[in-house]
């Protein structure tokens, strides 16, 4: 346990960073859910499917954006 003061610790200490990797399967998993949410029957009215559906496009392009950036490295 560090002695510094809250505020003054790093937070690589807290090692709790995620990896790429890490990050792109909870995504796919987000993904996976938010498909199945958006095809079931609680979808909610259209004004929460068009929500679900924006959704899933934001989280296909940000997990699309970390496997072009795992491929560049």
């Amino acid at each position: 346990m560090s002695r510094r003061p809250e505020s003054e610790r790093s937070d690589w200490t807290d090692l709790d960073l995620l990896t790429r990797e890490e990050a792109h399967g909870r995504l796919l998993t987000e993904i996976a859910e938010t498909d199945v949410r958006l095809a079931g029957p609680d979808a909610g009215d259209e004004a929460e499917r068009e929500l679900l559906r924006t959704r899933l496009r934001a989280l296909r392009e940000a997990a699309e954006d970390l496997t072009d950036r795992t491929r560049k490295d």
